[in-house]
């Protein structure tokens, strides 16, 4: 049997005739960029979201670094956030002139403690990112207290849309929200695209002028140096074709997942722990191995697809080696950069797939355990 890690054919497959009649209505209007189906959808995302603003953009990098522009992060400035999260959150930092501050997440739910936010706040710091990571929602409350009223608070929700944290949508919880509709996310596009949500009137103004070079009055005219973040008619169109079936595809990812929890339990697999306040969206199924690597290895000889969410953490990435991070500065963080594995987990797959998974990892996992005699 073959289990991909990911499959995107039986989603199109369930919604095609949506999906066709909205690029048809895009391809029959002939607008391509920004225009009603970006209105459109940045209405719907944002009220998806518990916000009063979005802002369409071409991925979820661009928001993030249209977010952190509009907010003035610049040279000088030092912005807090996870080392283990994709390169995104810190490169947009480091274009921007701006230092980042890396800190150690908690081992278990993956995002950023904390207590390491507090420790690496100085009076350089102008923002705190906070990543949603795999779909679960960040401790939101104390980072906020810390923040306090004179350092912002970026949501970077990529992998989080539909996510909530004591009731409350992810992008809805900091000063502003960013969104990824990259393919693979479980609200992806065709191609790149992203969204800033925000309830600030005035911070959303300034995303959408930057987004269009920092035109924010007519065309030809700019007020500041922004950047070229539009987002594609066709773009907006498939997602908002997706949207409406959002919710049922989390739930269905969410039984997945309790279906490996059950199937997984009492091996030395470690499934994912989710606190009792988040409703999380699985965007991954992230498990801890022992031997991680000799098993994904097995699992590939059996044609099972899996992958490493993050193989190098990013205080240990070449870019930033003149930061003057260690081996063992973040441990919690380089632990979970050699243990942990993705396995499938999108809407569509099947009972029977699963149990091939979950047998697969149980046969290798008490062959590798180091406990097993």
């Amino acid at each position: 049997m073959k289990v991909p890690l990911l499959d995107l054919k039986p989603q199109y497959a369930s919604i095609r005739e949506e999906i066709d009649q909205a690029i048809e209505r895009v391809v029959s209007a002939q607008a391509f960029i920004l225009g009603p189906e970006v209105e459109a959808l940045e209405k719907e995302v944002a009220a998806y979201s518990g916000c009063s603003y979005g802002v369409g953009v071409s991925s979820g990098t661009d928001a993030l670094l249209c977010a952190l522009m509009a907010l003035g992060v610049g040279p000088g400035d030092e912005v807090i956030l996870p080392t283990y999260t994709f390169f995104a959150t810190a490169g947009v930092v480091w274009r921007l002139g701006a230092k980042p501050v890396f800190v150690d997440i908690e081992p278990d739910t993956y995002n950023i403690d904390p207590a390491g936010v507090r420790a690496a706040l100085s009076e350089r710091t102008k923002a705190i990112i906070v990543v949603h990571l795999y779909g679960q929602c960040a401790e939101m409350a104390p980072i906020m207290e810390l923040a306090g009223d004179s350092v912002y608070v970026v949501e970077d929700a990529a992998q989080a849309i539909g996510a909530e944290h004591h009731g409350r949508p992810a992008g809805s919880l900091g000063h502003v929200g960013c969104f990824s509709f990259f393919p693979s996310k479980n609200l992806g596009g065709f191609g790149d695209g992203g969204m800033i949500v925000t309830n600030d009137q005035k911070l959303g103004s300034r995303c959408r002028a930057l987004r269009v070079h920092g035109a924010a009055k007519r065309k030809y005219y700019h007020d500041q140096v922004g950047g070229n973040f539009r987002l594609d008619a066709l773009q907006a169109a498939v997602v908002r074709a997706k949207l409406v079936h959002l919710d049922e595809w989390s739930e269905q990812r969410r039984h997945n997942a309790a279906r490996y929890d059950q199937m997984l339990s009492g091996s030395p697999v470690v499934c994912p722990q989710v606190r009792a306040h988040n409703q999380i969206i699985y965007n991954q199924y992230v498990v801890r191995l022992p031997r991680r690597d000799e098993v994904q290895a097995e699992l590939r000889q059996r044609d099972i697809g899996s992958a490493i969410y993050y193989p190098v953490p990013l205080h240990m990435q070449e870019c930033f080696a003149e930061l003057g991070y260690h081996s063992g500065d973040l441990p919690v963080s380089e632990q979970a950069a050699r243990e942990t594995l993705a396995l499938p987990i999108y809407p569509e797959l099947t009972e029977q797939q699963q149990e091939y998974v979950a047998q697969a990892l149980l046969e290798l996992t008490r062959q590798t355990s180091p406990t097993t005699t």
